[in-house]
């Protein structure tokens, strides 16, 4: 079969419009045989040179038409896209200027309400229709008393306060009344007959800043029967009193966000929140500070309550559900920066959330006076091979300007906290003992620590004295994986968590990754007295294992998927060291035996002669 040839169109239109002619008159093209060259072909030089004919022939006409530039595409490096953006802002730069200082221009505005009357107010919060006349300033913003305003007589925006308006473009004071929900009835007679007074002054506290407003109170002039609003009126409506007698109301969303603020920078204190809240009370034209002892005592009083509401709703703030009902693994640590001033602010008061988190110190004291009275222990540090150092055993408190010395930690494989306890001697063994005793409720498969090559001796030697606390040895010792490097190797081959069956990827080490969060919050408790430290640390800790509970199908679904690739690699990679050495399974088996053999007698002797 002869290879057909079709000889390809020119690139001029004169042969173009031959060409389509030749197809309207029904004649074929032109064949050539493959050993026939082509006598008015010529081959272009470039592949350019190509494909600029072949667009000629397919009827751009380039002559007539303009190429239009191709649009800017972003780029791919960071550095140049953050140079394009500034060089963006510094050409608008100028605009902006304008456009604010127009901003504060005052021009004379029509009433948005009535459309009458010469604008005399300007409010913030109610766009888009921000101008209002005197008098639809005063209907409107009867009812609406936390806007924020600003009068426009005087020539210039002046920030007013919910209790000053404009009367005959004049400043004028006010009454504004707290935005409550008040009974349609407060005796048998007419409702026509109730009048709303104004009560108290108080000072409400929102994300705005304070406000100085007064309290409704309703009085029936038939019979004389009178209400004013209690505490429990103010908590449907969303407040909460600083006092029984609540002169001064704050707004539940302040409580919400300074809470919300503490988790994202757990190092604010709550002088600086305030600070920031009186900044606002400034800029909107008021004034009035926020007392912070108040303050704090309210939103600690309000987290109680929400916490006694949770437990009527069976809610536990430290119980992992992904651990529930038996537990893999706990990490136990301590956080030496979790320390108190003996100066610090002296209060009789007790914490709110006393033993909830942080175990009651008198019965860790009795506890770790039982174990060291009943105990033969050796004063000193633990050390691994020369390399790690750690926790200590000593029964002598610390005699510095400090209080607690800081905080013991435990833990779940999630970065749950579990419990904790405060510290007077340093890290001794008895407070993890503790802690482990403590837990031992829950059946628990392995106790992670970064010294467990020394205190799991330590746990034998005590259970010897003390027998109820045998069953302790039911968990196995998990040495965490990263400290483990520190570690003598042969302690790392014996004890460390890399090499425990049934572990899997547990790394013992989640402590760590609480202790980073904590130990931003330690900024502030430790100036705080006895009490604010316990309950600000229960309240982090509850916050922290909240957020944990939210995301823990998200992380328990990747952490499968992680096991699972990992596990594949693993097996491939056993299996290319089988072929590679030509051994077999058992005798893979036999080394690994060996190994742990070896370990084991060198770690057992060292211990004995500790």
């Amino acid at each position: 079969m002869e290879n057909v040839v079709y000889d390809r169109p020119r690139s001029s239109r004169n042969q173009m419009a031959s060409h389509s002619y030749s197809r309207k008159a029904g004649a074929h093209p032109r064949m050539l045989d493959s050993s026939v060259e082509l006598t008015n072909y010529c081959p272009p030089d470039t592949v350019e040179t190509f494909l600029e004919e072949l667009n000629h022939s397919q009827g751009d006409d380039l002559d007539d038409q303009e190429t239009a530039p191709a649009p800017p595409r972003a780029s791919s490096d960071w550095s140049t896209r953050k140079s394009l953006l500034s060089e963006r802002w510094e050409k608008e730069r100028a605009c902006l200027v304008n456009t604010m200082v127009a901003q504060q221009n005052v021009t004379t505005q029509i009433c948005q309400q009535c459309g009458i009357s010469p604008a005399a107010v300007r409010c913030r919060d109610c766009r888009p229709q921000p101008f209002f006349c005197a008098d639809c300033d005063v209907s409107i913003h009867r009812n609406h008393v936390f806007h924020n305003r600003d009068a426009t007589i005087a020539g210039f925006f002046q920030p007013l306060p919910p209790t000053t308006c404009v009367v005959e473009r004049a400043l004028s004071q006010c009454v504004c009344i707290v935005p409550l929900e008040m009974p349609k009835k407060i005796c048998s007679c007419s409702p026509g007959s109730l009048s709303v007074n104004t009560g108290k002054v108080v000072a409400v506290v929102t994300m705005n800043g304070r406000y100085d407003l007064s309290m409704p109170e309703m009085k029936c002039e038939a019979c004389k029967t009178t209400w004013s609003p209690g505490v429990d009126d103010l908590v449907r409506n969303d407040y909460w009193p600083a006092t029984l007698h609540f002169s001064t109301v704050y707004s539940t969303d302040v409580f919400y966000s300074y809470e919300e603020l503490k988790m994202a920078a757990p190092g604010l204190s709550c002088q600086a929140f305030l600070r920031m809240l009186d900044q606002r009370t400034l800029r909107f034209g008021r004034i009035g500070k926020i007392t912070a002892d108040s303050f704090r005592k309210s939103f600690l009083e309000w987290e109680a309550v929400r916490f006694e509401v949770d437990k009527i709703c069976r809610e536990e703030h430290f119980v992992c559900p992904a651990c529930t009902p038996d537990m893999l693994a706990v990490s136990v640590d301590g956080n030496r920066k979790h320390y108190r001033f003996k100066n610090a602010a002296r209060s009789e008061e007790k914490a709110l959330f006393d033993g909830i988190f942080i175990a009651k110190d008198d019965e860790v004291e009795r506890f770790v006076d039982y174990i060291h009275s009943t105990t033969n222990h050796v004063s000193g540090r633990g050390v691994c091979g020369g390399e790690w150092s750690a926790a200590r055993e000593t029964s002598q408190k610390s005699s510095s300007k400090i209080d607690e010395e800081g905080l013991e930690l435990a833990v779940c494989r999630h970065g749950v906290f579990l419990t904790a306890l405060n510290m007077f001697r340093g890290e001794i063994y008895a407070y993890p003992l503790y802690l482990q005793n403590k837990l031992a409720n829950t059946p628990i498969s392995f106790f992670a620590m970064d010294v467990t090559c020394k205190y799991w001796p330590y746990l034998n030697k005590v259970t010897k004295s003390c027998p109820e606390l045998q069953h302790l040895l039911s968990m196995k010792p998990f040495l965490s994986v990263f400290h483990a490097k520190a570690h003598d190797f042969k302690c790392e081959v014996k004890w460390s968590g890399a090499y425990q069956q049934g572990a899997g990827l547990t790394l013992g080490e989640e402590v760590e990754q609480c202790n980073a969060f904590l130990s931003r919050i330690a900024v502030t408790t430790k100036h705080m007295s006895k009490a604010g430290h316990t309950d600000m640390l229960t309240l982090m800790a509850m916050r922290w294992n909240q957020q944990k509970f939210n995301n823990l199908a998200t992380s328990l679904a990747c952490r499968y998927q992680k096991a699972t690739k990992r596990l594949e690699s693993q097996l491939q990679d056993l299996e290319s060291m089988r072929i590679q050495l030509a051994v077999t399974q058992v005798e893979v088996e036999g080394w690994v035996t060996d190994i742990k053999e070896w370990a084991e007698a060198t770690t057992s002797q060292k211990n004995a002669r500790s």
